[in-house]
């Protein structure tokens, strides 16, 4: 994605806060404490200096005073997506092993600005962590702006997270550089509804079996034991759901289930059930669809649709009307593949204006 300079000099790299050889912090230091901070998403704050998160859409948003802003996270935690008041929105890179401190913004107008940062990639093996901000000498920070009451959960793998978005070559393998989950189609409907939303998605990810895993299952690695905890494969917190009750919740699971002809249908049909009551248990009030594709076609497309079909029937017949389905229009390619034939950008926001109707008219958010 081409970064957009406006009001802001984006991804300059400067001195790491590495060590006894690196230079002190230059300005007035706001920690992740602050109470002016706004944090969306699931967040680990065992260590308040330090809060800790994996799930892409996590958000870290401020208004603050001055002419300028540094973002100080953990050395190599990856990408952001960051939008100074109403500026075009710009990818921010923390790849370097020793570089801690991005400038986000400089030579702004005196006066009162907004950041608004999303992370934008799967953290799980980065283990990215949030330091503070930095601002100008005397400069602070205001209470930030209110947030949008409409609130989302999006449940889903790789498709929800982003990968391969802004890749334009099928063939691609993964890479970090090209997954941005702000320009998914869940961030892209949250944005036309006028939302906010929590992200629970990691790439490869099933209900029942994960990517290629044996047709008995992968209980270990699935999105029914992630769902508990507050950040991906980390036991040490888990989630505390009254911190966050979405109106709606949406799950795209079953792809990766799908993926490779070693699959149990009446498996993953006991999953999809078994998650569905999972996802009630902690969210009694949500609307909750079951999405389906792009990517799935042919037979396997078929057998998602008809059991995801099947089990909100049963839910409905169990007492549970707030229960929905929704298809995605399956991917050809006509525009675009995003790396490993993932959607690309185009695909997602043709998946985005579906979706945004479909949520539009079901929520009555008009």
């Amino acid at each position: 994605m081409r970064h957009m300079k406006l009001l802001a000099l984006m991804a300059f790299m400067s001195v790491g806060i590495q060590a006894s050889t690196t230079l002190p912090l230059q300005g007035t230091v706001i920690k992740p404490t602050d109470k002016n901070i706004q944090y969306v998403g699931r967040i680990c704050f065992d260590n308040p200096e330090r809060p800790r998160f994996t799930f892409p859409g996590t958000q870290i948003n401020a208004s603050f005073t001055g002419t300028s802003l540094k973002l100080w996270a953990k050395p190599k935690s990856g990408y952001f997506m960051a939008q100074i008041d109403q500026a075009e929105p710009f990818k921010v890179a923390l790849m370097g092993e020793k570089d801690s401190v991005v400038t986000i913004a400089t030579a702004l107008p005196q006066g009162c600005h907004t950041i608004r940062l999303m992370y934008v990639i799967e953290g799980y093996e980065l283990k990215p962590d949030f330091r503070g901000f930095i601002l100008d000498k005397g400069s602070m920070l205001l209470p930030p702006p209110a947030l949008p009451e409409r609130t989302i959960e999006f449940i889903g793998n790789s498709i929800t997270c982003g990968y391969g978005n802004e890749a334009i070559v099928a063939s691609d393998p993964f890479e970090y550089e090209t997954e941005n989950h702000y320009l998914t189609y869940a961030q892209l409907t949250c944005r036309a509804l006028e939302a906010r939303a929590h992200v629970v998605a990691r790439s490869g990810i099933g209900v029942y079996r994960s990517y290629d895993g044996p047709k008995a299952g992968t209980p270990e690695n699935v999105m029914t034991t992630e769902y508990e905890y507050t950040n991906l494969y980390d036991r040490s917190e888990k989630w505390d759901f009254s911190r966050y009750q979405p109106q709606l919740v949406c799950i795209n699971l079953g792809t990766n289930d799908l993926s490779t002809n070693n699959y149990d249908v009446k498996r993953l049909k006991a999953a999809y059930k078994q998650f569905l009551k999972q996802v009630r248990s902690h969210n009694p009030k949500a609307k909750i669809v079951y999405l389906c594709g792009s990517m799935l076609n042919g037979k396997e497309l078929e057998i998602a649709k008809n059991t995801l079909n099947e089990v909100v029937d049963e839910a409905h017949k169990a007492g549970d009307p707030q229960v929905y389905r929704f298809d995605f229009t399956p991917q050809t390619g006509d525009i675009g593949y995003g790396a490993s034939w993932h959607p690309s950008k185009w695909q997602h926001e043709k998946m985005a204006a579906e979706l945004t109707a479909y949520l539009r008219s079901l929520m009555q958010w008009y």
